[in-house]
């Protein structure tokens, strides 16, 4: 399918057809050069760059789910804004910080597709694969709501309406930022204004937030009470839903510890101190050492602010996370360029799939704590609401930037030809979800997460197969 798999001498790139190959030719020259050689890399070092990659997925996680997302909170709290206008913006930008920080790259510093097609394609990762997997695994069927889903895919739908008027010409304008940016700000006001239905019908908002509370304990504890060290799945719900779980992990527990149904968890135990506590168990124990030195590297640098000492210091938590995710996403970018321009693969592919499915796997097992408790409309409407913040903001924000802020009048020049017809797959796949679910009877159990997965293969198939054109 592309003629630059094959094993390329040091020179030979440059005969590659630009349609195919794109950016990924020369965007390798906007980062530092390489301590391996281009002939090391096909000998197998571009391996522990794919290492490299994974692990800055597995960080960007952790730090975004640890400190900079309670750090948001303690904005959103002193800011006063209402629960669901802090959960469509500070919320979603926490849970979306990764895509938004790729897209910043990709736009001033690879000069390609690399953003865009992350984000495209954690987007459809989001809607297919998630609620897939949700299915497959809830090990029990799933009663959907249909007003919340059909009205977060409606407002969905025409995002991506606008996004492929925006791509269609291959070109990005200042006044089509706008465009982008001013549909969120409504999306915040409908948000805001718009009557919703509750989470889940038969249960009151306390009991929802004890429900939330009492999963994410027994993610962390086993049922002996001993802890678990799960740090990229316990607190990385999305927008409103992470913030609600997590609030009753840190400060609701309490209540349920009153009953004797769950240990009380502190905060400094499941949130700051698990890089000096050794755990059991052989899988556990590895990931303990994989993991410590970031662990220790955070705990140094970081001020959480869910500590009582360090909660009016959450502005520093909130820059010195921020500083954090640029520079990982920064060396994410980096290793797979470097992975890109080895192997041959159009940069835009490895956005969609690679990268997609990499910043998208903490949100996918947050999903599935959530939907294995029965509460299959939040696992299904944040993986819905957080795509808007993606198409809308991921894409608009660094866009407008780049043509208004930094040089005012330029043009966002869209690479890759292929990529507007992912964005048209991106919009059937939520047509068929929708359709799927509602031909399901507004049901979600294995069957229909079988489905949605097939769907995803497709896309990759696709997707890939466009680039091509």
């Amino acid at each position: 399918l592309f003629p630059c798999l094959a094993p390329l001498s040091p020179h030979s790139y440059l005969s590659i057809p630009l349609s195919i190959c794109h950016h990924s030719d020369w965007a390798i020259h906007e980062f530092p050069e390489d301590i391996f050689s281009s002939e090391q890399r096909r000998k197998g070092a571009v391996l522990l760059h794919v290492v490299c990659a994974i692990y800055m997925f597995y960080a960007l996680a952790i730090v975004c789910d640890v400190y900079f997302v309670p750090s948001l909170e303690k904005i959103s709290e002193n800011l006063h804004l209402s629960e669901d206008v802090a959960g469509a913006t500070f919320m979603a930008a926490g849970s979306s910080a990764p895509e938004l920080f790729t897209s910043l790259i990709g736009v001033f510093i690879t000069k390609g597709d690399l953003g865009v097609g992350t984000i495209v394609g954690s987007a459809v990762f989001n809607i297919l694969v998630i609620i897939g997997i949700c299915g497959i695994f809830a090990g029990q069927p799933i009663s959907l709501s249909w007003w919340p889903l059909l009205r977060d895919s409606i407002y969905y739908i025409l995002s991506i309406l606008i996004l492929i008027a925006v791509i269609y010409d291959e070109k990005v304008i200042w006044w089509e930022t706008v465009i982008l940016i001013s549909m969120y700000a409504v999306y915040i006001l409908i948000m805001k204004q718009a009557f919703r239905l509750p989470i889940t019908p038969h249960f009151s908002p306390d009991t929802r937030l004890r429900m939330a509370g009492r999963m994410l304990v027994n993610e962390v504890h086993g049922p002996d009470g001993s802890t678990r060290h799960t740090p990229a799945t316990a607190p990385c719900l999305h927008a409103g839903a992470r913030t609600e779980a997590r609030r009753m992990v840190i400060n609701g527990v309490r209540e349920t510890h009153t009953h004797a149904e769950f240990p009380y968890v502190a905060p400094t135990c499941t949130l700051t101190v698990m890089w000096c506590r050794f755990p059991g168990g052989h899988c556990e124990r590895v990931r303990w050492l994989l993991s410590w030195p970031l662990w220790l590297l955070l705990y140094f640098t970081v001020p959480n602010c869910v500590l009582p000492r360090w909660s009016r210091w959450y502005h520093l938590t909130f820059l010195t996370s921020t500083l954090w995710i640029a520079l990982f996403s920064y060396l994410m970018v980096w290793m797979v360029t470097i992975i890109s321009f080895t192997l041959g693969i159009p940069e835009v592919v490895m956005g969609i799939t690679f990268l997609a499915a990499g910043t998208s796997v903490p949100d996918c097992m947050a999903s599935l704590i959530v939907a294995r408790q029965g509460m299959g409309d939040m696992a299904v409407s944040n993986s819905i609401g957080s795509n808007i913040f993606d198409v809308l903001l991921g894409l608009g924000f660094p866009w407008f930037l780049r043509t208004l802020v930094v040089d005012y009048g330029s043009v966002v020049i869209i690479n890759s030809k292929g990529l507007v017809y992912s964005v048209v797959l991106l919009l059937g796949s939520v047509f068929l979800t929708v359709l799927s679910v509602h031909l399901n009877c507004w049901r979600l159990d294995r069957r229909l997460g079988l489905c949605l997965l097939m769907l995803y293969a497709m896309f990759l198939l696709c997707s890939v197969g466009f680039q091509g054109l």
